[in-house]
């Protein structure tokens, strides 16, 4: 059976599917509500008015504190609902999304889908990474910069030093996760002082479980969507 819509209906859908349909008041509860529905919010470092992470939420809900998607995020305890990972890029998700992309982690640990750079560094240089890791188990959240033993001055943009290498091979791995940030510098620790139990003790999904997951998350948030769409989110 194939369904058709006319334009009209295909926008009130998407429009309506991305939380803007009635008018809602800015409320700690609708903020949580709205993330579940979005599914992904993504962090960028662009600040030309406020981190472009906040954004979404105000359009859609109006003026609020930030504060409160700083708690669901990087907060202790029952305060943290989202965590980052690379989503559709570098993301906020809700933690009930966490067993749907291990799958994602489980191929990073192989150098599959993640940057050329990253994997060769991780074929390469098992010794920096496992050396890193041993500092993030010994010390607790730490930044690339309190780890580096660089000695020249960084270049621009991508030019990180071994460590930092190291901190995002074992991220995008699922070895370590964001448990705060410093301004804007992540923070990284072990999953397990970070993310709720419940979450980490789930049973691992097939790839197929996972992926089929995802699509229907993608499906949901988007409401009108092509193959290429649900993919891409």
């Amino acid at each position: 059976m194939t369904l058709s819509l006319s334009l009209k209906q295909a926008r009130r859908l998407a429009l309506s599917a991305q939380g803007f349909g009635k008018p809602q008041a800015a409320t700690p509860a609708a903020l949580k509500r709205m993330l579940q529905r979005l599914g992904v919010v993504q962090i960028d470092s662009v600040n030309a008015l406020v981190r472009s992470h906040y954004l979404p939420l105000f359009s859609r809900l109006g003026d609020y504190p930030t504060e409160w998607l700083d708690q669901l995020a990087w907060g202790r305890g029952r305060q943290r609902q989202l965590f980052e990972y690379w989503g559709h890029e570098a993301s906020l998700l809700p933690l009930s999304l966490y067993p749907l992309m291990r799958w994602r982690m489980a191929r990073a640990q192989q150098g599959e889908g993640i940057y050329r750079q990253l994997a060769q560094f991780g074929r390469e240089r098992p010794d920096v990474i496992a050396r890193v890791l041993a500092a993030v188990r010994d010390q607790g959240a730490l930044g690339a910069g309190s780890l580096s033993t660089r000695q020249e001055r960084a270049g621009p943009w991508w030019d990180w030093s071994e460590e930092k290498h190291a901190l995002e091979w074992l991220f995008a791995a699922g070895r370590v996760t964001v448990a705060g940030r410093r301004g804007f510098e992540r923070l990284y620790d072990l999953p397990e002082r970070v993310l709720p139990a419940a979450i980490l003790d789930q049973p691992e999904l097939s790839d197929s479980e996972a992926q089929q997951g995802l699509l229907l998350q993608a499906a949901t948030a988007l409401g009108v969507a092509t193959e290429q769409d649900l993919r891409d989110n």
